[in-house]
């Protein structure tokens, strides 16, 4: 169903229809574009929040900019919605997230608007600093090159990297901080606290408003901006030696903060700072959910509600018949406190995401022990490091596709040194609708391929909680464990705990002929088709491995002995995953059987729901079937 936009969102087909429109129309087309957001994501769902959060900045920025031409580089893109529909992308917005279209972020390959794709948080300033350069070494000079960053976002020391070189590199690089005190959850730390300390400060903002008062006289006089900020420079280095300035003594010009959302104001504020060369730092502050009150008031729940009523705000759930088993985050969240009020050496960590990995429930019961230390996957690896060599039991949580970002440390600062530290990897697999950026896929083949750590995974939350319950145990090596994003398969799940021997699967039923070996949840996948083979008289083995690493030797043994035809299943990647570590194992003892290995393929899958995903890479029931009728009817098979 094609959401119906307003008047004058109706003619904006590309950002040059918009800059048509006389600057007095902005309020009024700010105003359709939040309404149309609000339209499409109650009905379709996505992130919410942060685009009603940036609408009057990106109106502005696509008004003032020659975009595409002027490079608008978006960080993370949650926010990027009013971003996609004033280029072209308003009437298939509704497929935004869906199978086969729209992406959720900012993509190079789906529109010469999105200049750099995003997903994973602090990339922007790099990026559009990288263009800038690039521009310069062109000997472009008027080219301009945006970066729109959230507070939330500047806690990733890649973006700290990326200003320490652009406060050097003399480019034309306009930095936006989009001030909203929010990431996904609200934000944590000193950078939070000084933000706050800037936008309150009546010496800072005395300063401020002087400033743009005489920037705002420049259209009358005719003087450039370049010449005022020149003519300033005594006045400012006076004031910076009252109240220092964090981006200032990255030699970034600071200018702000001032209110994202009156978009006239941001018109003139860009059309001024598009004139001042160099690096340069605009802080605008603006509330994540503007326009819809219960966003406004509950911002990490209406950071992606999902389906609602826009009238009444009811979030719309599924309707089920039975009860329903947790979320395995859920599963997490619950039993680390159950372990942690039996053992007092057990900490949480988790770079900014407590509510999607449920530590909320242990921040919330013990929080002197569980520890938001933001957007900042590489130092929550080295803090849990840092706790381990103390004789804590550190569970740090990141999602699979987060994890990548701190993967040096995991070797360097966990591994090599053989901490204990247990790693929670959550999302693993395909994460659904936010797509390839925020798919699990690798997580299988880039940990089993380190010393001293043990690789698992669980095909239930009954084995989650055995599992994390193990893990607290081991004293020796660290400890990984991924499971995926949604729900389990058990509607009772607070059982007590049992430890599992490390390295050791288990037989899910006996067979014929055919043997499946699967690791996590998608074993039950594998219970579903060996149900559906069992009324065409096809009656398959399957094997539970569990572990990745150590291997279960002792049932691999039994398997090649007693079967030809091997089916292995992971929902993570075939190249260097599960499938290889039995065919490695294979060549090691000399066996020969016929292997078929199902899991994601070499390429990027984008996104859809899990099961649509599953499905067209083959490993969803139906697919797991078919490849055992392919082994029983094929001899050839390699």
């Amino acid at each position: 169903m094609l959401i119906k936009p307003g008047e004058l969102l109706a003619k904006i087909n590309a950002p040059e229809d918009l800059r048509k429109l006389d600057q007095t129309q902005l309020v009024a087309l700010s105003g359709e574009l939040r309404q149309f957001i609000i339209d499409n994501v109650s009905i379709y769902g996505g992130h919410f929040g942060a685009s009603l959060g940036v609408v009057e900045l990106t109106v502005a920025l696509h008004y003032v900019f020659n975009t595409p031409e002027d490079q608008l580089v978006w960080d993370v893109g949650h926010q990027a919605y009013g971003h996609k529909i004033l280029t072209g992308r308003r009437d298939t917005f509704h497929t935004n997230r869906m199978y086969k279209g729209l992406s959720g972020f900012p993509k190079r390959s789906e529109s010469d608007y999105d200049t750099f794709g995003v997903g994973h948080s602090s990339t922007s300033i790099s990026a559009a600093l990288g263009m800038a350069v690039a521009s310069h070494l062109k000997n472009n000079k008027t080219k301009q090159h945006i970066a729109i960053i959230g507070d939330g976002a500047l806690t990733g020391g890649m973006a700290f990297e990326a200003m320490n070189h652009a406060g050097v590199s003399n480019s034309n690089v306009l930095i936006i901080l989009n001030d909203n005190c929010m990431s996904i959850d609200p934000n944590v730390g000193a950078l939070k606290d000084y933000l706050t300390d800037i936008t309150t400060s009546q010496t800072y903002n005395k300063f401020k408003d002087e400033v743009w008062h005489v920037l705002g006289k420049i259209s009358k006089f005719g003087v450039s901006a370049q010449d005022i900020v020149s003519k300033m420079e005594a006045s400012i280095k006076t004031f910076l030696l009252k109240q220092s300035n964090l981006f200032e003594s990255l030699n970034l010009r600071y200018f702000g903060p001032i209110d994202g959302h009156d978009v006239n104001h941001l018109v003139s504020v860009l059309n001024d700072l598009k004139h001042i060369p160099g690096p340069k730092i605009l802080h605008c502050i603006t509330k994540k959910g503007k326009g819809y009150a219960l966003a406004e008031k509950d911002q990490t729940k209406w950071h992606a509600p999902g389906k609602f009523d826009k009238l009444t705000g009811e979030i719309r759930k599924k309707i089920y018949d039975m009860p329903q088993p947790p979320k395995y985050q859920d599963v997490f969240g619950h039993t680390i406190v159950e372990l942690a009020k039996a053992n007092d050496k057990i900490v949480g960590i988790t770079p900014a995401m407590p509510s999607g990995s449920s530590l909320n429930i242990m921040m919330k019961e013990m929080p002197d022990r569980a520890f938001d230390v933001g957007i900042a996957e590489q130092h929550a690896v080295t803090f849990s490091a840092g706790m381990a060599t103390q004789g804590l039991i550190p569970f740090c949580n990141i999602y699979s596709t987060f994890m990548q970002r701190g993967y040096d440390q995991v070797i360097h600062d966990v591994c090599m040194q053989r901490l204990p530290v247990i790693f929670c990897l959550d999302r693993a697999g395909f994460a659904g609708a936010d797509g390839p950026t925020h798919h699990g896929a690798y997580d299988i083949a880039f940990m089993r391929c380190i010393p001293h750590i043990v690789v698992s995974s669980p095909m239930n939350e009954s084995e989650l909680r055995n599992l994390m319950y193990t893990a607290q145990l081991q004293k020796k090596d660290a400890f990984c464990i991924r499971y995926p994003r949604g729900e389990g398969v058990m509607p009772v799940w607070k059982t007590p705990m049992e430890e599992i021997e490390v390295g050791t699967g288990r037989k899910i039923c006996d067979g014929e002929e055919v043997a499946i070996l699967t690791i996590g949840h998608i074993g039950n996948y594998a219970v579903e088709a060996c149900n559906m083979l069992a009324n065409e008289d096809f009656y398959p083995a399957h094997y539970d491995m569990r572990f990745v690493k150590p291997l279960d030797t002792a049932l691999l043994h039994e398997v090649f002995s007693k079967y030809t035809k091997v089916i292995t299943v992971e929902d993570g990647c075939l190249m260097g995953g599960m499938g290889s570590a039995i065919l490695e194992f294979m060549a090691d003892h000399q066996y020969s059987a016929t292997v078929k290995r199902l899991g994601i393929p070499d390429k990027i899958v984008e996104h859809g729901e899990q099961l649509e995903l599953h499905k067209e890479c083959g490993f969803d029931p139906a697919g797991i079937a078919s490849a055992v009728r392919q082994l029983l009817g094929d001899q050839v098979l390699k």
